[in-house]
């Protein structure tokens, strides 16, 4: 009897790439769900890989998705607004929508990826978000799983990426005084710890917050870049007045580099809390961001 697949929605994302890869090499069967679906460039043949076009803000399409899943996981993850996406839409009413399905089908294992720090009162409309979707979830599904990354880290990624661009310029403005501490994580661990939880026996803990093992200031991030690519350059606080300014100048652009939401988070520590579960609890060894870089992040030849 062919098994139950895990249903990854966001699967083509990054981290949902990366648990879709965690699955299929531990021998599990697959079912990628997203608005444009499709194979991964390292898949290869005998990989149990489904395809299934799904859109959360559509009932019908979740539910075709959910069929005859065994577990579901929802990496899907909205940073811009736009006129056809909001952040209720996707991570309110998206996710709750998600989770009612997954009970209704009769699916007891989900995982909601929401991020460190989800508080309804944030300033921050994302982190408001996230944290509502967070209570949808359980609402409509009390034994789901709510996993909170630190922000993400590795190869082809957003962040080691974006800042080593920065470090080319002849000034290297910090969030203020690059004081905010960070405790970045691998893809990778964090994707394996979704895979476990998707088929492990079932856990007391319904809360993880996933951090690697060095918490950073962000002054100490780009100094670890610097060094890395052998580049140099002074680092130069600029308030988050100025940050803000930026962000609402560069929100006027297509697919803008800085958003307001970027901002306030990088105004807040960004650390898992030590209260709950962890990577300890699953028995994983996380990576850390100064022995991952040159895998994640090689050095420009002749740089």
């Amino acid at each position: 009897m062919r098994e139950a697949p895990v249903v990854v929605f966001g699967g083509t994302g990054f981290l949902g790439d990366a648990v879709v890869r965690e699955l299929v090499e531990t021998g599990r069967a697959v079912r990628i769900a997203a608005r444009r679906p499709a194979l991964p460039a390292w898949a290869e043949e005998g990989d149990v890989i489904e395809l299934a076009t799904a859109d959360l803000r559509d009932e019908a399409s979740v539910s075709e998705a959910l069929a005859g899943a065994g577990a579901v996981v929802n990496a899907v993850s909205l940073y811009l607004e736009t006129r056809e996406a909001s952040f209720e839409a996707i991570h309110v009413d998206g996710a709750g929508r998600l989770a009612r399905l997954a009970r209704a089908a009769g699916i007891a294992r989900l995982v909601q990826v929401s991020g460190i720090g989800a508080t309804p009162d944030s300033p921050s409309a994302y982190v408001r978000a996230r944290a509502r979707g967070e209570e949808a979830v359980l609402d409509a599904l009390p034994k789901a799983i709510i996993v909170r990354p630190s922000v993400l880290f590795g190869l082809d990624d957003a962040f080691l990426s974006g800042l080593a661009g920065l470090t080319r310029l002849p000034l290297i403005p910090l969030f203020g005084r690059g004081a905010t501490r960070l405790q970045p994580v691998h893809v990778n661990d964090v994707a394996r710890a979704i895979a476990q939880l998707t088929g492990r026996p079932a856990t007391p803990r319904r809360l993880f917050e996933f951090g690697g093992p060095e918490v950073l200031r962000y002054r100490e991030i780009l100094e670890l870049l610097l060094a890395h690519l052998n580049r140099s350059g002074p680092l130069v606080p600029l308030p988050f007045l100025a940050w803000r300014f930026v962000a609402a100048l560069a929100s006027r652009l297509p697919g803008p580099p800085l958003t307001r939401d970027q901002v306030i988070l990088m105004q807040v520590d960004n650390v898992a809390d030590a209260e709950v579960g962890d990577f300890a609890d699953l028995g994983i060894l996380p990576h850390s961001l100064r022995e991952s870089l040159p895998s994640c992040l090689p050095a420009p030849a002749g740089d």
